[in-house]
């Protein structure tokens, strides 16, 4: 059994990790391009802990700017078996408050300007995205928040809008009549990232605001979020902290099947791939193309 590396990807808000020890800061470089920035490698009570800053140092990069497949990459060469993302979001509804914390289960893509997949032209794969979140991963955090008396609530649908503006109120209404729990700009593709990567993958999605369906947030503002963005941080470090000590130091098996999703996902015949293509998979893909 594979060792367990818990990844952390810090979204607004979280551009540090207090708590990890040993740290080494490393820039790994990707044939995707440039991650938002350099890992923070070390570790928390022993277990091996790597973390990113999503937006960079001083929220230098917009969501849609974010290189999210070098993102992945970076972190699936850093050997990250486990990955966790702390994301700022929107609420559609009236009990997830501001400051509360979702445990997601499912996502929406909204996006149209990113780059969603390490495969194409030459190595076609599709892997499942049926169920998106790792069932493990979420029960850890669960029982993370639980210890350290952190209110989360568990299931949600993300919807992945591509910003950087926030809401009309028409695209408010209709995704708060869809049923969909929370809104935010990050976390596609990463997910779908994080599955062919075979990386394990959970969301904490961390409540800053009400969008703007909301008679008291009829127009979202930075200034509104960031009191809240603070508060959100504290608790999101305290629970990563909790997480990574009572994390299994031995990676377990994915119950659905996230960390071998590429097993039967790929469909281009040996033949017809692009030898420049399998190059830049190396990391991603290395485990199946090597078999």
């Amino acid at each position: 059994m594979a060792k367990a590396v818990l990844g952390i990807i810090g979204g607004s808000g979280i551009y540090d990790l207090p708590g990890l020890e040993n740290v080494t800061e490393k820039r790994i470089e990707s044939p995707w391009g440039d991650p938002s920035g350099p890992l923070r490698i070390g570790e928390i009570a022993g277990l091996p802990v790597v973390f990113l800053s999503r937006h960079d140092a001083g929220h230098r990069l917009s969501p849609s700017d974010i290189n999210y497949r070098a993102n992945i990459d970076v972190m699936k060469r850093a050997g990250v078996t486990d990955l966790i993302s702390l994301s700022a979001c929107g609420s559609f509804k009236e009990e997830l408050a501001p400051g509360t914390f979702v445990l997601v289960d499912q996502f929406v893509d909204r996006t149209h300007k990113r780059e969603s997949s390490f495969f194409g032209t030459g190595c076609v794969a599709h892997v499942s995205m049926a169920h998106p979140v790792s069932p493990r991963l979420r029960i850890h955090i669960a029982e993370a928040a639980r210890a350290e008396d952190i209110a989360v609530v568990r299931d949600g649908t993300y919807v992945c809008m591509e910003g950087p503006q926030f809401s009309s109120y028409a695209e408010s209404m209709t995704y708060k009549q869809l049923g969909y729990s929370v809104i935010g700009m990050t976390n596609l593709p990463e997910a779908k990232l994080a599955r062919e990567a075979e990386i394990c993958y959970a969301t904490v999605a961390m409540v800053t605001d009400y969008d703007c369906w909301h008679p008291d947030h009829d127009a979202v503002t930075v200034q509104d979020i960031v009191k809240v963005l603070t508060e959100n941080a504290e608790k999101a470090k305290r629970l990563v902290g909790r997480l990574a000590r009572d994390f299994p130091r031995e990676h377990e098996p994915c119950p659905i099947g996230s960390d071998r999703a590429l097993d039967s996902a790929l469909i281009t015949a040996p033949a017809a791939r692009d030898p420049a293509l399998l190059a830049k998979l190396d990391a991603v893909a290395g485990r199946v193309l090597r078999g």
